[in-house]
């Protein structure tokens, strides 16, 4: 005999994390399923570590050329993730009213923010081993501790994701398009990722270090290449990004 209200709904919101967990793998499979994000993503920074890697068009200085390029590439990956393809992906999602529709589901707009990182972080955590074994290949010599490697990268997510989410959050998508394309050529040409900081003016060198994707680079490069420890200036830069995007994306991020 069946026990009365067997089969009765029980209409509600699923576990908190339940929740997190669904969207961050929708959220996942969503960015792995877009063409242009993976070659923004994955085959760009391969092909610049490999190109740049085999063939002598800058010089890195003394010893191999990819152990002052698998830093920056890695540097890279993070900015193309966090930042450039966070920024648009969210940009055309706030146009099309996918972010309004998520704000009126039982998911709090805080865990859909959580979600979204989470993504980044599976993504980078794919990058990050397919550059590795490419720079591997490559005849790459890593040195240093894991620990400050992962401070870097775990602030660098922070600071690209807090001025990612300020752009998407701020200007129109198609904005947000050229704006986040644009500011990734330009960090990548003037952000110490292929050509050293030192080949620039010595009046643009100071100002270019404080960049994330410089503090980045140059924190990887000198804990990777160098064997350096815990590099706190680097620390520092990428940390006080981090509170001023993550503050100002809190601030004035505006979801329709």
């Amino acid at each position: 005999m069946t026990a009365t209200g067997t089969f009765t709904p029980r209409p509600g919101a699923a576990p908190l994390g339940r929740m997190i967990a669904a969207q961050t793998a929708l959220e996942t499979r969503m960015l792995l399923r877009n063409g242009e994000q993976l070659l923004l993503t994955v085959v760009i920074p391969t092909l610049l570590l490999t190109l740049f890697s085999a063939v002598d068009i800058v010089d890195t200085g003394s010893g191999e050329r990819v152990d002052f390029l698998a830093p920056g590439v890695l540097a890279l990956a993070v900015m193309s993730t966090a930042f450039t393809g966070q920024a648009i992906a969210t940009g055309f999602e706030r146009r099309y009213g996918v972010l309004k529709r998520l704000g009126a589901s039982p998911l709090p707009r805080w865990a859909l923010m959580t979600a979204k990182t989470g993504s980044v972080l599976v993504t980078e955590t794919l990058q990050i081993a397919l550059l590795t074994a490419v720079a591997f290949a490559l005849g790459w010599s890593p040195h240093g501790s894991p620990v400050s490697v992962l401070l870097l990268l775990l602030l660098g997510t922070a600071a690209f994701s807090g001025l990612g989410l300020l752009m998407a959050g701020t200007l129109k998508a198609e904005a947000t398009l050229a704006a986040a394309n644009l500011v990734f050529i330009l960090l990548l040409v003037a952000g110490g990722v292929i050509v050293p900081l030192s080949k620039f003016p010595e009046a643009a060198q100071s100002a270019l270090q404080l960049l994330p994707i410089s503090a980045l680079s140059d924190g990887l490069r000198d804990v990777l290449q160098h064997g350096a420890g815990v590099p706190w200036g680097d620390l520092g830069i990428l940390a006080v990004w981090g509170v001023l995007g993550l503050g100002a994306a809190a601030r004035y991020f505006r979801w329709e």
